[in-house]
């Protein structure tokens, strides 16, 4: 039975463009998928513990071989249970959009919490070894064209950060849609839009 996380990242539900993208993936995957699961995961709605005090603490603790107080292994009781749901997925499907040339701080919040040692990632002296075995699937929203007066090569914070963190877990069947220009028109963001869906749609049939 596939099982597939969806990481949504936009507070704008009404609105986003990342989202209704993921949203025609999600439909097409499970009309073939009739048996499949799907978690989701809002970052703006699913309570995200600070990664401080003795949560930090336990971090330090493990690294050093040392058994976890009771307060180090409380806090990070919905550390390991994010992290769970990473580690459950077959397919990892994430709505992106961009702020400020990169991913929002929510996102950003869930990935510092969940990305530890003998959680998504071991080390040895091979160096870093991701623990994840899944495809992902991105769907980066942004409000203008990357590569234009802004590289991507230079500017792109945000596709590149999902692929770099996405390999340090781990995860290197990767598929990333872009759906551009939604901040400079209607005519322009109801193209990129569908464009994305079909986009979506037709990935979803492969995946």
């Amino acid at each position: 039975m596939p099982h597939l996380l969806y990481v949504e990242a936009s507070p704008r539900k009404e609105r986003s463009a990342s989202i209704e993208v993921a949203h025609a993936f999600l439909d097409a995957w499970g009309a073939k998928h009739d048996d499949g699961t799907v978690d989701v995961l809002d970052v703006w709605n699913t309570p995200l513990p600070e990664f401080d005090g003795e949560a930090l603490a336990g971090k330090y603790a493990a690294l050093a071989g040392e058994a976890l107080s009771p307060a180090q292994e409380e806090a990070w009781v919905a550390i390991r249970a994010l992290a769970e749901r990473f580690r459950a997925a077959d397919l990892i499907l994430f709505a992106v959009p961009m702020w400020n040339y990169t991913i929002p701080y929510k996102l950003k919040h869930l990935f510092d919490l969940v990305s530890q040692k003998d959680l998504l990632f071991t080390f040895d002296e091979r160096g870093q070894n991701g623990m994840l075995d899944a495809t992902a699937v991105v769907v980066n929203a942004r409000g203008v064209a990357i590569g234009e007066d802004f590289p991507a090569e230079i500017y792109d914070h945000q596709s590149t950060y999902m692929a770099t963190w996405l390999r340090m877990v781990g995860i290197t069947d990767i598929h990333q849609i872009a759906v551009e220009k939604g901040l400079m028109g209607a005519d322009l963001d109801r193209q990129s839009r569908e464009r994305g869906r079909a986009e979506a749609e037709a990935l979803a049939q492969n995946l």
